[in-house]
C-alpha cells in the first residue's frame, strides 16, 4: 500500500514521504494513529502543491534577506558606553547593544543573535560585527565605540 507520512517516523520514512509500505503495518499502526494517510492521486497532487508553496516562500525569505544584507553592508553603528581610561571599557560591547543602537540609528530592526562579534569589543575604536541574516547570507558592519563622559 502506498502511503504519505504525516511526521517522521523513525525505521520508516520522513514526513512528506510517499512509500510503498505493507497492507497490516499501514491499516494496523499508521493509519489509526493518524501518522500517514493513503496515498491518493489528490493527497500526492495537494503535497506536490505545498512542496511548490514551501520552495516559493523560502526563495521568498531568501530575497529578502539579500536586499537586507545589501542595506546594511559597511553601514557604521556609533556606541558611546562607560568606560576608563586608556581606552579600555567597563566590561564588553554586547550583541543587544549593538541590536539597539542599529534600531535607533538606521531604524533596522535585527534579532541580537543574529549578530557575530569577532572578538569581544572590550576598547575604544573600531570593530567589526557580521550578520547573520539567513543560512548562507551575511554582511559585516563596522561598530565606533566611544568612551562616554572623556
Amino acid at each position: 500500500m502506498k502511503v504519505i507520512l504525516l511526521q517522521d517516523i523513525q525505521g520508516t520514512g520522513k514526513k512528506d514521504q510517499i512509500l510503498e509500505i505493507s497492507d497490516g503495518y499501514a491499516r494496523n499502526y499508521l493509519l489509526p494513529r493518524k501518522l500517514a494517510k493513503e496515498a491518493t492521486a489528490e493527497a500526492a497532487n495537494a503535497l506536490e502543491k505545498s512542496r511548490g508553496a514551501d520552495k516559493h516562500r523560502e526563495e521568498v525569505r531568501r530575497q529578502e534577506a539579500e536586499k537586507r544584507a545589501r542595506e546594511l553592508k559597511g553601514k557604521v553603528v556609533q556606541l558611546t558606553v562607560k568606560g576608563g581610561e586608556n581606552g579600555k571599557l567597563y566590561g564588553s560591547v554586547t550583541n543587544d547593544q549593538i541590536a539597539s543602537a542599529l534600531k535607533e540609528q538606521h531604524g533596522i530592526e535585527i534579532d541580537k543573535r543574529k549578530l557575530e562579534q569577532e572578538e569581544p569589543i572590550k576598547k575604544e575604536g573600531q570593530a567589526f560585527v557580521t550578520l547573520k541574516l539567513y543560512p548562507g547570507i551575511s554582511t559585516r558592519m563596522i561598530v565606533n565605540v566611544t568612551i562616554q563622559g572623556k
